[in-house]
């Protein structure tokens, strides 16, 4: 099977990851995040080996206020509201929201700032994938059932194949990580581990073609 792929690493943002960032200083358990990096970081190197474009997603909050959800929804998750209240996360031009230093982006890397779950949405994701002419996504990063799925559902619907490293995301909560993981291998694309992805493109079971449309 021919693909024409790109790697997307979907928020792994201090903010969320490291020591000292909005989400461990609310309390949050960040040890599940930091537990993929070395795994997406061999991802990155292997997939920049083979010329796959490398794509980092960023969630963006502007110092105002803004864009945050509740000027938008009257409902809202409790969980959501509360963070609303208590955190400043990944405001524009912080360390915050700096991606993790074992990740960081190289010149040629493409960034996408979002400022809602998906990457595709109100981003110019598709039109630099449109660009190249990619047919896949390659999916990494956290929050698996939330950022992740949501992405991962615009993808499928708007006709990009989908590929998840299930070693190469994660959750806070196990539950909703394992749902997702099984939903989309069961309705949107294949989910594998790292290590079988690589073999599966070095014995040609799928090749990488970057002039395949």
């Amino acid at each position: 099977m021919k693909i024409n792929p790109v790697l997307l690493v979907v928020d792994m943002q201090n903010g969320f990851c490291s020591k000292g960032g909005s989400f461990d200083k609310f309390g949050f358990n960040i040890k599940p995040y930091r537990a993929i990096i070395p795994n997406i970081r061999r991802m990155i190197d292997y997939m920049r080996g083979k010329g796959v474009p490398i794509y980092y997603s960023k969630a963006i909050r502007e110092a105002s206020g803004i864009d945050l959800i509740d000027k938008v929804h009257k409902i809202i998750p409790e969980s959501r509201r509360e963070r609303l209240e208590k955190m400043h996360l990944c405001i524009r031009d912080t360390w915050d929201s700096d991606i993790v230093d074992e990740l960081k982006p190289e010149p040629e890397d493409y960034i996408v700032e979002k400022r809602r779950d998906s990457v595709f949405q109100d981003t110019e994701f598709e039109l630099w994938l449109k660009a190249l002419r990619a047919d896949t996504i390659v999916f990494t990063g956290i929050d698996t059932y939330i950022c992740v799925e949501s992405t991962v559902r615009d993808a499928f619907n708007k006709g990009y194949d989908v590929i998840l490293l299930k070693d190469c995301v994660a959750s806070r909560n196990q539950k909703h990580h394992e749902n997702t993981l099984e939903q989309i291998a069961e309705a949107y694309g294949l989910v594998l581990s790292s290590n079988e992805l690589i073999s599966m493109i070095e014995n040609e079971e799928l090749k990488l073609c970057f002039e395949c449309k």
